[in-house]
């Protein structure tokens, strides 16, 4: 949890990024996705202890508000994103939680979730490109029959979730794999889902844990590796004119701050897009 803090610190600092706090979603925007039983267990308090142990955290009033501005941070990152071209949620990216039950540390899918929150807003069809290390199994299972979205996920093979659901487009990548080969079959995934889907916005979850130093992780990415995969996400959301919603997803690093540092390049890189649109303008 230290690396949401130490973040959020590190960013303030740089010039042209403006902080919002975002406002909780709302049950109504919740049960879009999710199961209303389950909205009202978790904010009532009536999780079951095999529900509570799946999740990975206790559970308290606070873990609720925080579960419900995490999604809420996410919707408002795709209204701004729509308004400015790229925005980034400085949490988010909680894609193991399922329509019924919460798993791996996520409570609500926030990106399913403000998926719906704007194809109720408008007709639009969304895209999510995953590239946390694990499978985005609970946004899958939520959107991976839907015609409207598109669930691309790209994770190690090998890694939890050792059940895979089903998305559009999974990519498994073996334990080890290092940047030339994990830029390689992201560059045929983005081909791929552009040859069978045309998004009117990308959500885009931009885990840390590929990194090489993460403990959870199995990869072999560099920050550098790291730094080309966003920005072959960003190129492609600025090729196609399409608004980007940016969450941080995974990150386990034996050194936290070099989890701080991977998602801080990644918003880094964020403002200097807005910043170029913004010329553009």
């Amino acid at each position: 949890m230290q690396k949401y803090r130490q973040l959020r610190d590190q960013v303030a600092l740089l010039d042209g990024l403006e902080l919002k706090e975002p406002p909780a979603a709302s049950d109504e925007d919740l049960i879009r996705v999710h199961d209303q039983e389950y909205v009202k267990r978790v904010t009532q308090g009536k999780l079951s202890t095999a529900e509570i142990r799946e999740i990975g955290f206790p559970w308290s009033e606070l873990m609720v508000e925080r579960s419900k501005r995490s999604a809420g941070a996410t919707i408002s990152a795709c209204i701004s994103a729509l308004e400015d071209g790229v925005s980034v949620n400085l949490a988010g990216g909680t894609h193991h939680a399922y329509a019924n039950k919460g798993s791996g540390f996520c409570v609500f899918n926030d990106a399913a979730v403000a998926s719906k929150y704007l194809q109720n807003l408008r007709n639009m069809n969304v895209a999510i490109i995953d590239l946390d290390v694990h499978q985005g199994n609970g946004t899958a299972a939520i959107l991976g029959k839907d015609p409207s979205c598109y669930t691309l996920s790209l994770h190690g093979e090998k890694n939890f979730p050792f059940r895979k659901e089903s998305s559009h487009l999974d990519v498994g990548l073996s334990d080890g794999c290092s940047d030339d080969e994990y830029l390689l079959h992201l560059a045929h995934a983005l081909n791929q889902m552009e040859s069978e889907f045309k998004p009117d916005m990308l959500i885009y979850l931009a885990g840390a844990d590929p990194h090489e130093g993460d403990r959870l992780g199995r990869l072999k990415l560099s920050l550098k590796g790291l730094c080309l995969r966003d920005q072959m996400v960003l190129d492609f959301a600025k090729t196609h004119d399409l608004p980007i919603a940016i969450a941080m997803a995974g990150g386990y690093g034996i050194n936290i701050e070099t989890t701080v540092e991977v998602h801080a390049q990644t918003v880094q890189l964020a403002l200097q897009l807005f910043k170029e649109l913004k010329v553009k303008q």
